[in-house]
């Protein structure tokens, strides 16, 4: 029996020294991005509280000098009201996370489970639209949407969110489904489970963190999504956040910009993603399994 050899004391001492170095190092990156991240962040919010003469300075003040909730009277007035745009985007962004969880769960649990054939080449199909700009879709869609009648609606809107999140949906959903242990599904199957039986109660709450990544990011891309609104809507009242943002810009007497209005509109649009995120922050950080375990 060999005995296995001591580190010299000072060996022991520079690891444990440098150990301690790269944790600070760590920790001092972490800071710097947090810094970098937070920043716009801050300089947005404080823009927001800021007298209107203020906001337009030039040179443009960090912080203000004095406390105003102008900018927030104005947009709430503003055309049609800020409650209207909100509701137009939160139930826009809603609408678009439900019909993409529709598609993407029973389509990832298939292409997942199912001895579908040629499924390989299928996924790989779906998954091409990533690589084409949306962008360069919108005219035919809007030329489609126009026929049938869902230009203008909120409904033809969240239509259109959910064709640009839906391939990474599926990508994400197909391979959570590939990771729960076929252990459990063969065990269902035992008891007599249905394959719907077994989507809901083994699959559903083993995939529990896909589905609100899903969410989360369904959310964000239908809350801040811009140019497709812009194309598929052109009557005020059915206008989301970010268009009415937009227009928001050229808002004083001479034309130019109403930066306060504008950075507190900017404010008011992020709180919603970030209590999301926040809200399923837990969810988001779990395990794949741990849903189907309990």
């Amino acid at each position: 029996m060999t005995a296995v050899p001591m580190r010299p004391p000072l060996a022991r001492a520079w690891s444990h020294v440098w150990g301690g170095r790269n944790r600070y190092l760590a920790a001092a990156v972490c800071v710097a991005i947090c810094v970098f991240m937070a920043t716009p962040i801050i300089l947005s919010m404080s823009a927001a509280v800021k007298t209107t003469g203020e906001a337009a300075a030039v040179p443009p003040t960090y912080f203000p000098h004095e406390l105003s909730l102008d900018n927030f009277a104005r947009l709430w007035t503003y055309q049609a009201g800020l409650p209207t745009y909100l509701f137009n985007s939160f139930a826009t962004a809603f609408m678009t996370i439900a019909f993409t969880l529709a598609l993407t769960i029973p389509a990832g649990y298939a292409l997942a489970r199912f001895p579908i054939p040629a499924k390989e080449g299928i996924f790989v199909f779906l998954l091409l639209s990533l690589i084409i700009p949306y962008q360069a879709l919108l005219t035919p869609l809007f030329l489609m949407f126009a026929q049938l009648k869902l230009t203008n609606t909120l409904v033809g809107l969240a239509i259109l969110h959910t064709v640009i999140q839906l391939p990474f949906s599926l990508y994400i959903m197909r391979n959570s489904f590939e990771q729960v242990p076929r252990e459990l599904e063969e065990a269902a199957l035992t008891d007599g489970g249905t394959s719907f039986q077994i989507l809901r109660s083994i699959f559903i709450p083993a995939v529990v963190p896909a589905i609100v990544t899903v969410t989360l990011f369904a959310f964000v891309t239908s809350w801040n999504e811009f140019l497709g609104a812009l194309v598929l809507l052109s009557r005020a009242s059915v206008f989301t956040l970010p268009l009415i943002l937009a227009s928001a810009r050229a808002e004083t007497s001479l034309g130019g910009t109403d930066w306060g209005m504008l950075q507190a509109g900017i404010t008011v649009a992020m709180i919603p993603c970030i209590g999301i995120y926040l809200l399923l922050q837990k969810y988001y950080v779990s395990g794949f399994t741990s849903g189907a375990l309990k």
